[in-house]
């Protein structure tokens, strides 16, 4: 049985990108931690939970039924009710570090913290296996190591691409605001800055399969050594089962 750790802000993290690893995983029987800026309960972003405000071709941002019931359980489980927080982490404890996404502004301290990267640089010094999805891969791409690069460096990785931020900024920007732009630049064009080679970045499909529990195999992501990327929940299921298989291959 592996010790996962799953970092989130204290809000406005996406329900599905955290909750569907957190199921599978806890399905094979590992035992995820939680953790949060200050130890309190996190919440994650309502609007994508309850779908509020989110009417016609905008539905497609809400999280999925199934998703939610995942969510409402994981809120129930006893490490989310009583997480640790960031500074109180102590990486080498842990086998396994989760960082999920999402766009709203209660992301941003988790994105920019030095306790989330220290952590992140634990992971990728002793190359224990990370797993991130959407935004929270600007977490490892602001991650210095000792010779002030980028972790990411050298790694194959993805992550929202510029089609997808921009078109649900586009579709929400006039009801919503700013609500689906977490800074001005893009994550796929911070995260190129600071890959040996911009191609290094995989965008994937414009037109992706959304994976599910029925059909774990469909989504994107990207494997490179002890990291596993992904880019939006349509993605996660593969990811989960994919950091899944790897504890099951380490454990053999």
């Amino acid at each position: 049985m592996a010790k996962v750790l799953m970092l989130v802000p204290n809000t406005d993290f996406d329900p599905t990108e955290a909750g569907v690893p957190w199921h599978v995983l806890t399905e094979a029987g590992h035992d995820v931690w939680l953790a949060t800026e200050d130890g309190t309960k996190a919440q994650c972003d309502q609007i994508t939970l309850s779908g509020k405000g989110l009417k016609g071709r905008l539905k497609t941002l809400a999280v999925r039924p199934a998703s939610r019931k995942i969510y409402i359980k994981m809120e129930a489980n006893k490490r989310f009710e009583s997480p640790l927080a960031w500074s109180d982490v102590n990486p080498d404890d842990f086998d396994v570090l989760i960082l999920p996404g999402g766009h709203a502004p209660g992301m941003k301290p988790y994105l920019e913290a030095e306790a989330v990267f220290g952590i992140c640089r634990n992971f990728f010094a002793r190359k224990a296996p990370v797993a991130s999805i959407c935004h929270g891969v600007l977490a490892l791409a602001r991650t210095k190591d000792d010779d002030g690069r980028s972790v990411l460096y050298g790694y194959k990785v993805t992550g929202l691409n510029n089609f997808q931020e921009r078109i649900a900024l586009r579709m929400t920007k006039k009801t919503m605001g700013q609500h689906y732009q977490t800074y001005p630049e893009t994550v796929q064009d911070e995260v190129r800055r600071v890959l040996k080679s911009p191609r290094d970045f995989k965008a994937g499909s414009i037109l992706p399969g959304f994976g599910t529990a029925r059909a774990p195999h469909k989504g994107f992501i990207v494997e490179d050594g002890h990291l596993i990327s992904a880019r939006w929940p349509g993605d996660v299921y593969k990811l989960a089962h994919a950091l899944r298989a790897r504890l099951e291959k380490d454990a053999a």
